[in-house]
């Protein structure tokens, strides 16, 4: 089962399919996550699932191009929000996530696909080694100095 964060406001779960799984198994997680108030997707076990494949690679495009000046970090965000329909731009959504927790499923999805196409952007690593790791260090795309992590998700999901 691969919960969203934050777990006690998000409904998808991933349920996660291996080579090995029985139907009986699968169903079981199925109903369990129906019953704890959730949204169940059956995927594939593959590197990153569905929601990480997709989402993680968005945001070290987004983090790329702040590297290569194309925008600065608002102009981006603003793009995806407003351009996109995405309720939060990808540099804020990667300090929610966390810088740190971006670069490791980068390399996962890396190392897993055994391509370059998943190569974190040296920006990522870069703030990754000076402990600018988003919400939780303060610090990221964004300053987070005079917010909780509390606030910052009430404020995101009142909407």
């Amino acid at each position: 089962m691969h919960f969203m964060n934050p777990v006690p406001i998000m409904k998808l779960i991933e349920v996660i399919k291996g080579y090995s799984t029985s139907k009986s198994t699968l169903n079981t997680i199925m109903s369990l996550s129906k019953n704890i108030g959730k949204s169940p997707v059956e995927v594939k076990d593959y590197p990153g699932f569905v929601a990480n494949k997709i989402l993680i690679p968005m945001i070290n495009e987004a983090i790329i191009t702040l590297h290569e000046g194309v925008a600065g970090v608002e102009e981006i965000d603003t793009v995806m929000k407003l351009g996109m329909a995405h309720p939060m731009g990808p540099l804020q959504l990667a300090d929610f996530i966390g810088l740190d927790v971006c670069l490791a499923i980068l390399k996962v999805l890396q190392e897993g696909f055994g391509t370059d196409k998943y190569a974190p952007c040296p920006l990522l690593i870069n703030m990754v080694t000076a402990g600018k790791l988003g919400v939780k260090s303060s610090e990221g795309f964004y300053s987070w100095k005079h917010q909780t992590k509390d606030l910052i998700v009430s404020d995101y999901f009142k909407n």
